[in-house]
Formats: C-alpha cells, structure tokens, sequence
C-alpha cells in the first residue's frame, strides 16, 4: 500500500473512532457535554468556561499533532528571500500555483538585486498564472528595491521591518519569521480564521484580534506549528463549504461537528492531498512528507 493510501485509511479509522467517542465523550475537558454532543457545545443553557475552552483547544492541537506530524508550510522555498516573495504571490491564488511558478522567477532573478533591476513586463509574465500580476510585480519589485537599498539586500528578522515593505502585511511577516527566522507566530489566512472560528476559540472576524485571541490560549511556543495544523486540517478535512465531519480525528472536541458530511464513507470521499490519496501543494515537499509532490506547471 502506498504512503498517501495507508494515510487514507488511518484517517477512516480515527473518524470510525471519533464517531464512537463523540457519542459519549466525556472526562475533564467534555464534563457537562450531553450524551451525543461533542465538547464544548452549551449545554442546558451553560456556556463553556474559558478554562475549558483553552483545556479543548489545547487537547486540539495536540490532537492535530498526531494527525499532521508532517505539518509545514505549503509554499517551496530555499531562503527567506523567496519565501517572502512566494508569500506575496500567494494572494488570492493557492500556494500549488506559486509553487508551479516561482522556479521560473528566482531561476531568472535569484536575488533582491537581480529582481528590483529586471524588465516589468517580463516579470508580469512569468508570474501571470498566479493572478493579479500587475499589482503582484509591483509589489515583488518594489519590496526587492527595498531590501536592496535599505537592507543590504537581506530579509530583515524583525516584524516591524517587514510590514515597511510593499505588499508585505502581518500575516505574511509571520509566516517569514516563523517558517525562515524561527520566530514564533500565528498566521491568520483564511482557513486559520475559518477553523479558530469553528472551534469556537474564537468570535472575533479580524485577523489581528483572532491572532491576539490566539496566542492568548497557547504557549508562545506552540504559535507558528499550530498555524501549520490548523491549516493543513482546513485543506484537507475542514473544508469551508463541505466539512468532512464523518472523516475527522478530532470531531469529539468539534463544537461545530455536524456542519458537514457526517457519514464516513461518504466524508472519506470529501478528503484532499494526501489524506485523500492525491498530491500536495509542493513541487518540493520535506523528506516526511507521506504524500505524492505536485506537479510542475503545465504537467497537468
């Protein structure tokens, strides 16, 4: 059987058992939960304490980690420049698109220096397939002109600094100084907010107030990993229209279970990348990886 196969069948077995468990889950961090109702759904009236939320959402994340073991960040890059670049590109597009165009945009300008000199129109259309490309090479251009004449053509570590450079807002300075500098943070992208929301760890719509939530609930240690997990569940089991509740690991600490597809079989078919047998999103992915690496653009 194959690696992304055998995954498939670990994530049928864990739904199979959540499902058991869901029906009667109980212990100190579901106390008060109905026979049936999965943690942290009110419960005659009674809303869930603050302890007991931050008690679930820690139990979810090391749930998550047992799950998504693998965990990382979805975009190929080889230095801080190009994941700072990568970042920037992934807007409104998904990171398997960048991933499929970037090798041909750091093979012609693999500096700060090459790409702040290079020709617009030729940088427009190497990165045409990841949408708004205008306004993307405006602003890889200008944060490359940046880093060159205030940097010394080096990515700064320093989160201030960052958010100072054309097209570079919080979201993307933390992922750089989480995943290249080792510095801990939480990255709010949309599946990040969707599943914090879903979790019910949080109510606020912000990116900036969800991420102070956040960061509240967990060691500061625990920040940009949990970004990675909670991710990688919303790509591949949470989805936003069609949750594959039926399919989830940790559906016995879901207050939203019941959103989405409950039946296994038919949720095991709502899966994606690896857990569903299918490629990831990177050309490159990490040696521990147990899925297929994507293709490269034009592979089909």
């Amino acid at each position: 059987m194959k690696p992304a196969a055998k995954k498939a069948v670990t994530v049928k077995s864990a739904a199979t058992k959540a499902g058991a468990k869901a029906k009667g889950a109980g212990g100190a961090e579901t106390k008060g939960a109905s026979p049936g109702a999965p943690a942290g759904q009110p419960v005659g009236g009674k809303p869930e304490s603050h302890l007991a939320m931050v008690r679930r959402a820690r139990r979810i994340n090391r749930e998550l980690a047992d799950v998504y073991p693998y965990a990382h960040p979805e975009l190929d890059f080889r230095n801080p420049f190009e994941l700072l670049v990568a970042t920037v590109l992934s807007a409104q597009t998904t990171d398997l698109r960048v991933n499929q165009t970037t090798p041909g945009l750091f093979a012609a300008y693999p500096t700060p220096e090459d790409l702040a000199a290079a020709n617009p129109e030729d940088v427009e259309e190497i990165i045409r397939p990841t949408g708004f490309f205008r306004a993307k090479t405006k602003s890889i251009m200008g944060l490359a002109a940046a880093l060159r004449d205030e940097f010394g053509g080096e990515v700064p570590g320093r989160l201030e600094d960052l958010v100072k450079l054309p097209g570079v807002g919080r979201k993307t300075a933390n992922v750089v100084l989480g995943n290249a500098f080792g510095v801990p943070g939480i990255t709010v992208d949309t599946h990040f907010g969707r599943l914090v929301r879903r979790f019910k760890w949080t109510e606020q719509e912000d990116p900036e107030k969800v991420e102070a939530e956040v960061c509240a609930i967990f060691p500061k240690s625990e920040w940009t990993m949990l970004s990675h997990r909670v991710v990688f569940h919303g790509r591949r089991i949470c989805h936003a229209r069609k949750p594959a509740c039926g399919a989830c690991p940790i559906a016995p600490l879901c207050p939203s279970y019941g959103e989405g597809e409950t039946d296994p079989e038919k949720a095991r078919k709502l899966l994606k990348y690896e857990k569903g047998g299918f490629p990831g999103q990177r050309l490159s992915p990490p040696p521990d990886y147990p899925g297929l690496p994507a293709p490269p653009l034009g592979a089909g």
